[in-house]
């Protein structure tokens, strides 16, 4: 498989050497592992009094390692007082209790830490708690459309941008050559991803229950959801569940990063709204994998392509209200803001009703902040009453 380096490379040696505890997490499949073994290879090219302490949980000759005390035993033996001593662990939740021996390595000050691990044990909010000490945490996504281009050395056309509409992000696909089997791959680590990081984590006894709600939210992405309806659809079907099963089961599916969920933002009274939330597929293949591509709403995917590339360039982001009307996204990072609209076509001229609709909520904006409308244009950037107008190809590839 074709190994790119990725910006994550750059996140890890930022904070080398740092006292942290360096935690490597995300999807299954989203490169934990090859993030991992690239940072080894830095490591080795650029400090020559390096020991490097590895060990990958994925491979039969560190079974003998599945207890936490077996594990500091192990890496004790092989330290260096001599040498800069890094420990590198992948999968680190297949060991018995590995909090206790990360504390426990972290506590004798010796040892520069990083860790992969399933998201289902690593999950953000259990890192304190884990770890007595700081962590530092690394989310990997599936590949944007600029390291697809990278991947397959393409240019940004149109072309190419349909190409990866359609297959995604999960670069473990892009080995086989026919869709469908590209599809059935990605099928298969969502369903592994079902498996393993929720029902056997979580001790779930109702399998066809989250797999119904896990439906819906595929078939509503980008689209405000709530758990009251979500359980008055599935009640229609005889499930006889209730809006808390419905809340704690989404509280799962998005702790293994299988959705990601965005809350609603009154953009004049400057508050968080309750009841009605979106939530978004970490990759949007998930989609076609699991349902097939038919009836295809592309306003509804380009809206979760731009979702997950705002949330890779670091924003935090909401869904704006304003006087009754919905921007689709309020991107916030420090002291910035940005206004987003996302489209498929909004028309031929500025007259057009589509135009309008979507140019609407933004012009009501009375604020400075940037206004943006993304779409499937198929021009270069333009401005319209102060609003840039960009192709949502142009705007992944910046």
């Amino acid at each position: 498989m074709k190994i790119i380096k990725r910006k994550y490379l750059n996140d890890l040696i930022d904070v080398m050497g740092t006292p942290d505890i360096k935690v490597i997490t995300g999807v299954r499949r989203s490169g934990k592992s090859q993030l991992l073994n690239m940072f080894i290879d830095y490591v080795k090219s650029n400090d020559n009094n390096s020991n490097i302490i590895y060990i990958d949980y994925n491979l039969d000759k560190f079974d003998n390692l599945k207890q936490y005390k077996e594990l500091i035993e192990y890496v004790s033996n092989k330290y260096d007082s001599k040498k800069n001593n890094f420990i590198m662990i992948d999968e680190v939740q297949m060991c018995n209790d590995f909090e206790k021996a990360i504390n426990n390595f972290h506590a004798e000050n010796k040892y520069d830490i990083y860790i992969t691990g399933s998201n289902a044990f690593l999950l953000s909010s259990d890192l304190a708690t884990l770890f007595t000490g700081r962590t530092y945490s690394i989310q990997v996504y599936p590949f944007s459309y600029q390291e697809f281009l990278l991947y397959f050395d393409l240019k940004n056309n149109e072309e190419n941008f349909n190409r990866y509409v359609l297959e995604g992000g999960f670069s473990g696909s892009y080995l086989y050559n026919e869709l469908d089997k590209k599809y059935n791959y990605i099928a298969d680590v969502y369903k592994t991803m079902i498996v393993r990081d929720i029902v056997q984590r979580n001790k779930i006894q109702n399998i066809p229950l989250l797999d119904s709600i896990s439906d819906f939210l595929i078939d509503n992405i980008a689209r405000l959801t709530s758990y009251r309806s979500i359980t008055d659809t599935l009640n229609t079907f005889k499930m006889d569940i209730n809006d808390k099963t419905v809340g704690t089961y989404i509280k799962y599916l998005c702790e293994s990063f299988a959705f990601y969920k965005v809350r609603r933002y009154d953009i004049q009274g400057k508050k968080y709204l309750s009841t009605q939330d979106k939530y978004y597929l970490s990759d949007h293949a998930v989609k076609y994998a699991i349902q097939g591509t038919k009836n295809m709403n592309y306003g509804n995917i380009y809206e979760n392509i731009v979702a997950m590339e705002l949330i890779r360039r670091g924003y935090e982001i909401y869904v704006g209200v304003l006087y009754e009307k919905e921007i689709d996204f309020v991107a916030m990072k420090r002291n910035e803001k940005i206004y987003i609209q996302v489209a498929d076509n909004i028309g031929n001229n500025f007259e057009s009703d589509t135009f309008k609709r979507e140019v609407e909520p933004l012009l009501k904006i009375k604020d400075a902040y940037p206004k943006m409308i993304i779409a499937r244009t198929n021009h270069d950037n333009f401005q319209y009453e102060g609003i840039q107008i960009i192709d949502i190809s142009n705007w992944l590839s910046l």
